[in-house]
């Protein structure tokens, strides 16, 4: 099996990560205190993300390629 590591700070070698981020922000902003949010926000906000379609999945969601496999 191949293992790839990006080096610290070059946040262009792992795209996908950053963007999962900026949709994570969407919903809880940086200065938010993750220990507020509640398991049900955190599993609404899952749930939200998987079923949301992605241009680099041809706009289908994690969860139809996942359930695909």
């Amino acid at each position: 099996m191949t293992v790839y590591f990006a080096y610290p700070y070059h946040s262009w070698e792992r795209g996908t990560n950053e963007n999962t981020n900026g949709l994570l922000r969407q919903y809880f902003p940086k200065d938010l205190d993750f220990n507020l949010i509640t398991p049900v926000e955190l599993t609404h906000v899952v749930q939200k993300l998987n079923n949301r379609p992605r241009k680099r999945l041809k706009f289908k969601s994690p969860r139809q390629i996942f359930q695909k496999s």
